[in-house]
């Protein structure tokens, strides 16, 4: 090993280690979808809203974005090791809040407090564990296997979701969590932990300005759909005329560079920053980190986009749409273990070009394949494609990052790292979602609009009400909705038929914005190396 951290010293320990580590980035990454099929059930179960479950699951990423660069500085002053430990305790302690809460207070603090600053101690370290327990060569297959975990949690989030809430109840998803918190545990005994080097105190400034700036940037893209993204929704929070998420996100911005530019002022007089800034300056880091960003933007507005159709424009239940999603998972993790072991030498630059290519041809087949006779099979081979683009980035970007650095630097690194990803599966489903709904909107009402059988009163009433946003209906809704009007059952029939193909148009949208950003990803490519990082690293 190339410094003075503990590696594994046997076959059986490393698999012991990678199972341990892969269960922590599983359970942090399956609370961001578990839910999302069981909102109504968990809203009339503790006497809430589905705005009031919405914004818990909106909260707990707020918490992950404010502290993940935090969280990364404190592994790097008490230990990796410790702050895994730690941080599982505190997450544990907040699934088992959530499981037993009996309103959306309890809910709130259990969920998005404790579970997101345990994940904040979590993530981090975990990235820094990695490098201290594997050596250079076998690093990518071990960041391969633990970022698959994470986004396997995300494809089968909704299936163990609606197994639960079908069979059970929710709450055991949160008690499961507790167990396997308690086994994860057990098994960190056998994970070696980096030596701690002179214990310096945190920057309490700069975490706060760090953990403002982003929060208030991912609170204003969360808050997109809702209140606009520029022009203010009707009755949505503005100020001079423009929707207040410019200025949460301008506010943001702001606090990043005063961020920055303290952090910077505390290296020139020789004091330890939360991050060092000179690390922004690494180009295999930035290309990194560049690169995590726009694979977690594509890959979480695939999981927005996809079971929206599957769900609402199919009518699949919970557990077909689960299924439906499972041959991503089955590529992802082959591309993960599969590259690293049969291919140790490759070029990480060319691994990762080919990983956005296959996410591009992915979107770009499922935007071709959708139509108004496309049943569900139709998302197997995107699917099949990407996950093989999820499992190639996995293979290759966890080492690539850390490397680019000294591995004293891995937890800081993890921090970042985790903050950026964090950012990119915000700016992802926002983004998804606020284009699928424009599009929506503009279909459904030029179809109306066009179209003689439907009077001019119910074309008025159908304008004022579209422009703040249509909503992403199924036909059962729709009609359900209509018949409450008592409009007829001809303007029945055409509305159902302009929303078939609005729906289709709003997916349409929403995939060719994230096949751009894939695009856009290739631009960025070249900073990654074209070697694989060896046992000489700095």
């Amino acid at each position: 090993m190339a410094s003075g951290a503990g590696s594994v010293e046997s076959a059986a320990s490393a698999r012991v280690v990678l199972l341990t580590l892969s269960a922590g980035q599983f359970l942090m990454a399956l609370d961001s979808s578990v839910m999302n099929v069981s909102i109504a059930t968990v809203a009339e179960d503790v006497g809430t809203t589905v705005s009031g479950i919405q914004g818990a699951i909106t909260a707990y990423t707020l918490v992950m974005a404010m502290f993940m660069i935090p969280g990364g500085k404190v592994g790097a002053l008490i230990g990796r090791k410790r702050a895994f430990l730690i941080g599982c305790c505190i997450y544990g302690a907040g699934s088992l809040t959530t499981a037993l809460a009996p309103n959306l207070t309890v809910l709130l603090l259990g969920w998005a407090l404790l579970e997101g600053l345990g994940a904040a101690l979590i993530l981090p370290a975990i990235v820094a564990l990695v490098a201290g327990n594997f050596v250079p060569e076998r690093r990518p297959a071990a960041y391969g296997l633990v970022a698959a975990a994470g986004a396997v949690a995300i494809a089968v989030g909704p299936l163990i979701g609606g197994v639960a809430t079908t069979y059970f109840s929710w709450r055991w998803v949160f008690a499961g969590e507790v167990l396997v918190v308690l086994g994860i545990l057990v098994l960190a005994r056998r994970i070696a932990d980096a030596p701690v080097g002179e214990r310096k105190r945190i920057d309490l400034v700069g975490a706060v300005l760090s953990a403002l700036g982003l929060g208030l940037f991912v609170y204003g893209v969360l808050r997109s759909d809702e209140w606009g993204w520029f022009q203010p929704k009707p009755d949505a929070p503005s100020w001079l005329g423009i929707s207040l998420v410019v200025w949460l996100m301008l506010a943001g911005l702001l606090l990043i560079w005063l961020f920055l530019r303290w952090e910077a002022r505390l290296v020139e007089r020789g004091r330890d920053p939360l991050v060092d800034p000179a690390l922004l300056q690494n180009k295999q880091l930035t290309g990194g980190l560049t690169m995590f960003f726009f694979q977690y933007l594509v890959q979480m507005g695939v999981f927005f986009v996809v079971p929206l159709y599957l769900s609402v424009a199919l009518g699949l239940s919970a557990l077909q749409t689960g299924a439906r999603l499972l041959p991503l998972s089955v590529t992802l993790l082959a591309a993960a273990v599969l590259i690293p072991r049969f291919l140790p030498d490759v070029s990480p630059r060319r691994v990762v070009r080919l990983g956005v290519l296959a996410l591009l041809a992915g979107a770009v087949i499922l935007m071709a394949a959708l139509d108004a006779d496309a049943g569900a099979e139709i998302v197997t081979v995107p699917m099949l494609l990407i996950g093989l683009g999820m499992g190639a980035l996995a293979s290759q970007l966890g080492s690539v990052t850390v490397s680019a650095v000294p591995e004293e630097k891995s937890a800081e690194v993890g921090g970042v790292q985790n903050a950026v990803t964090n950012l990119g599966a915000s700016i992802g489903t926002a983004l998804a979602g606020s284009v699928m709904i424009a599009a929506l909107a503009s279909s459904f009402l030029t179809s109306i609009q066009q179209n003689p059988a439907i009077p001019d009163s119910v074309k008025s009433q159908a304008t004022v009400k579209i422009q703040s946003g249509a909503p992403f209906l199924s036909d059962a809704q729709l009609e359900a909705a209509l018949d409450e009007a008592g409009t007829s059952s001809e303007v029945t029939q055409e509305a159902l038929d302009a929303n078939a193909a609005a729906r289709l148009d709003g997916l349409q949208a929403a995939l060719a914005i994230l096949a751009l950003a894939a695009l856009l990803a290739m631009f960025f490519t070249h900073r990654i190396p074209t070697t694989q990082p060896r046992s000489t690293q700095p």
